[in-house]
């Protein structure tokens, strides 16, 4: 009989590290060690040096839209396997494994809500999902939403955090690039809005395509934005890069994007603009 036993109490197992709670957060930029509850205050930017820290979809959207006003669409659709490819694992299990992940049959998350007010078309993708690669039924959900925005005369906010075009599908999702791209258009044809936002990551096919034809195109701080990655860069022109080169802040100096905004200011800014380019039967729909 152990001591706990011998006066009446019962053993009970540490918490695995699973299970234990994160009380403390180490920033990945400055190595700072805080709190929690601090960061999550902050919308996991750091308060210390304002690294913006990754986010999941939940949180995004908690971030951007007004509470209780996102509407899903589109969760059903599923992708399927037509090369029957296989590398290290088949695409068929890789897509079981980001959906156990996630819980989700892909990386992008789209609806409609209201963002102080204003309705709009909202897409996020889902880095965790198999880095939010663009694929078949991604491509579908963004044109999709496009064409609703059309519709109701509403704006499109598609925030993109991704590695690129997914390689599993070859030449289904490189056509995704060219149909998202031309539903685009006709949103402009329409004299409708479309603000792109790219967080950290936004490369590949995706920064080749419809992240880059934002009307206007804002970025959070720090973000990695480019097409190719910076080693394949520099053993093709073989010359150093300059520092900082495809972050937020580079590519605004430079003149790529029109805007560097921090995540706590995001929605605000993206209602004013949405208010501003939408026409005014639009925007008076919208009130």
């Amino acid at each position: 009989m152990n001591l706990f036993n011998l006066f009446g109490g019962t053993s009970r197992q540490q918490p695995t590290k699973s299970e234990a709670p994160a009380h403390w957060v180490k920033c990945p930029s400055c190595n700072s060690l805080m709190y929690y509850k601090e960061v999550e205050n902050q919308n996991y930017v750091c308060p210390k040096c304002g690294h913006h820290m990754r986010i999941n979809v939940d949180k995004r959207i908690a971030l951007l839209a007004d509470e209780g006003s996102f509407v899903e669409f589109d969760a059903e659709l599923a992708p399927i396997d037509p090369l029957k490819f296989v590398d290290k694992k088949s695409y068929v299990k890789r897509l079981e494994e980001g959906e156990k992940k996630t819980g989700r049959r892909s990386s992008v998350v789209s609806g409609e809500c209201k963002m102080n007010g204003v309705n709009v078309q909202l897409c996020v993708f889902d880095f965790a999902f198999m880095g939010g690669s663009l694929g078949s039924v991604e491509g579908e959900k963004i044109t999709r939403a496009i064409h609703r925005a059309i519709e109701k005369k509403q704006g499109v906010v598609i925030v993109s955090a991704s590695g690129g075009a997914r390689m599993q599908e070859s030449t289904y999702s490189l056509m995704q690039m060219s149909k998202t791209s031309a539903a685009l258009a006709r949103l402009g044809e329409h004299k409708l809005p479309f603000i792109s936002v790219l967080t950290d990551p936004t490369m590949g096919g995706v920064s080749a395509s419809f992240a880059t034809l934002g009307d206007v195109i804002i970025a959070e701080p720090g973000s990695l934005i480019g097409f190719a990655g910076q080693r394949v860069i520099k053993q093709t022109i073989g010359s150093d890069l300059p520092e900082g080169f495809q972050r937020s802040e580079f590519l605004l100096e430079h003149g790529s994007i029109d805007m560097v905004v921090n995540r706590n200011e995001l929605k605000a800014t993206i209602a004013d603009l949405l208010r501003m380019m939408l026409p005014s039967s639009a925007d008076h729909d919208a009130q």
